[in-house]
């Protein structure tokens, strides 16, 4: 019976393009970042209007937890400037 173990192994050349590939990917730098997204600012009448909104929910509602996440964004992306 005649052993597979090379039919399933690249040749150098298919490794070599690989790795070219992915290298290419890097050519940015490791400290290239990202943009920073757009920030929508919000009048003081409107951030008072959420709040009351807000206050208004039923207790343990759902879109509280999500807001207190895009909270967090707002400061992450505020923090990028």
């Amino acid at each position: 019976m005649r052993s597979t173990a090379r039919c399933s192994t690249l040749p150098p050349a298919a490794l070599l393009i690989a790795m070219l590939w992915l290298t290419g990917c890097a050519m940015a730098g490791s400290d290239a970042r990202a943009p920073c997204p757009p920030m929508v600012e919000y009048t003081s009448a409107e951030q008072a209007r959420a709040a009351d909104e807000v206050e208004a929910l039923p207790q343990g509602a759902v879109i509280v937890r999500m807001l207190a996440d895009y909270a967090v964004l707002r400061d992450q992306a505020r923090a990028c400037r």
